[in-house]
């Protein structure tokens, strides 16, 4: 084999990976990174494998690195692997390398990598539960305001049955509060500290774990060091969870399509939210439902670029799960916020055109159902008989090309006799009654049903759930900023001391 006299890193290697990976890195990491060596110096010092005078000089010069570094204007030149080692040997050049070579002591970049990424995560986590907060106050909001608000739902495509708009969000509520759930799962799996794992066994150094969680706001210590470098469940949860809801989420936005397209037109788009067609003047285009509906699509694949890159990886430490792939995870969290935003206000935007509805519901008969029940209750008989009398009114109004309202009741009787062999005991108004979607809604208010004290308790329950939920997310949020003061706290005891 000849001499090898290459240089690291190789050109295209620091083009392609390591330059890409310093820029990221400036941008996401560097701030958690100073506050885990102010944190490991603070701990090193309390367990008494540094001394005060080391203690001191380590957090002085860190400060001063941060004081001089240009991190917007750095470059990366191949003179350091990363930024990790740019800092260490500026730090040695200003203390020296027989105190800030102490620093490491009993750490290792594995431990470091992981304990970085989430700190970043659980930032990203409490601002994502929030903004899906705000979207269940918004959708809360105008299910309070429609709670009367007839709509058609429209199951298999097909117009079905009367309920309500506020009926109808409640269901896409529900739906937020499980996922606000499933995603502080996956944020209190995040909140377990990674530090002091080191490489992968820990250290023979007398360390403190749970110190520098403290400090670092983690609510806990992971406890198996090698499971702190090698687990990337706390990936799989974050985005398999984000993806759950992007998922639920579209289904939702594609409705909006539906019912705010010119055959529907159950909902009206303000003008602010039309943009008009460059050749047709009649156009009204609801195009922000076509850019959440993409957006949303995007967020899932940024969760599926995450989720699918760690299948079939080996369980140890490895690049798979490290920089590059944070960093596409990171973009779900950007444009997942703006779909979030977006939706938020264009929802609160929209109004039921009511006319519209009241003209859908005629022609499509959906109020049938309540009638063969009507004749359940009043007429004491089975409901399979209820149903035939029923369909074969409807059957008759197609063949006539008649609206529910032009139901005849001198047909209804034929009907009924033909069925029952007796005259039926409702009378033309009771009929009328049963068919107004009024009604329909009125008597459905078994739990979870869509009439108005039903939908109220609903709504009433939905409210504390998500008010237990903004306690929790706030004290989380707390606790990062307590720590965070409480490191400067104990920064700024050493140097005034």
């Amino acid at each position: 084999m000849k001499k090898d006299n290459t240089i690291f890193p190789a050109d295209r290697y620091r083009q392609t990976v390591l330059e890409p990976l310093f820029t990221d890195f400036k941008e996401h990491f560097y701030n958690e990174m100073m506050k885990i060596n102010y944190a490991h110096a603070v701990m090193l010092y309390e367990e008494r494998v540094i001394n005060h005078q080391e203690v001191v000089s380590i957090i002085s010069g860190l400060k001063e690195i941060e004081r001089e570094i240009d991190l917007e204007n750095m470059e990366y030149t191949g003179e350091f692997e990363d930024l990790f080692f740019y800092i260490e040997d500026q730090l040695i050049k200003k203390i020296g390398i027989a105190i800030a070579g102490k620093l490491h002591t009993g750490r290792s970049r594995n431990d470091m990598d992981i304990t970085m990424y989430k700190m970043k995560l659980k930032k990203l986590l409490l601002n994502l539960l929030n903004q899906l907060i705000e979207l269940t106050k918004t959708l809360l909001e105008i299910a309070n305001l429609n709670k009367d608000t007839v709509i058609v739902a429209y199951p298999h495509g097909q117009p079905a049955q009367p309920t309500t708009y506020a009926h109808y969000l409640a269901a896409l509520i529900e739906i937020l509060l499980r996922d606000i759930d499933r995603i502080f799962a996956a944020y209190k799996t995040t909140d377990n500290c990674s530090l002091g794992a080191a490489a992968i066994t820990t250290s023979g150094f007398n360390l403190n774990r749970k110190r520098v969680a403290e400090l670092l706001g983690f609510g806990r210590v992971q406890e198996n060091s090698y499971g702190c470098i090698a687990a990337v469940d706390y990936l799989l949860e974050i985005y398999g969870s984000i993806k759950t809801f992007f998922i639920s989420l579209g289904r939702f936005i594609q409705d909006l399509g539906q019912m705010t397209g010119f055959d529907l037109s159950h909902l009206y788009v303000p003008n602010e939210y039309v943009q008009i067609s460059s050749i047709m003047p009649q156009k009204r285009n609801p195009v922000p439902v076509e850019h959440l509906r993409i957006m949303s699509s995007i967020t899932i694949g940024y969760c599926d670029t995450v989720i699918s890159s760690l299948h079939n990886t080996p369980f140890t430490d490895m690049n798979d799960a490290e920089d590059p792939l944070q960093v596409v995870g990171f973009k779900a969290f950007i444009e997942g916020g703006k779909v979030l935003s977006l939706v938020s206000d264009f929802v609160r935007g929209l109004e039921v055109n009511q006319q519209k509805v009241k003209e859908h519901i005629d022609q499509s008969y959906v109020t049938i159902t309540e009638l063969a029940e009507t004749l359940v209750r009043k007429e004491k008989i089975s409901f399979r008989q209820a149903h035939e009398i029923s369909s074969e009114m409807v059957k008759d109004l197609l063949k006539s090309r008649k609206k529910l309202s032009d139901i005849d009741y001198t047909q209804f009787k034929d009907f009924f006799v033909k069925v029952i062999g007796r005259e039926p005991l409702l009378s033309r108004d009771e009929i009328s009654e049963a068919l107004e979607p009024e009604y329909f809604v009125s008597v459905r208010n078994m739990f979870g049903g869509p009439a108005f004290d039903s939908i109220t308790n609903s709504l009433s329950s939905y409210q504390k759930q998500l008010g237990k939920f903004v306690s929790i997310i706030e004290k989380e949020s707390n606790s990062i900023i307590k720590a965070d003061k409480k490191l400067d706290e104990e920064l700024n005891s050493y140097m005034i001391g």
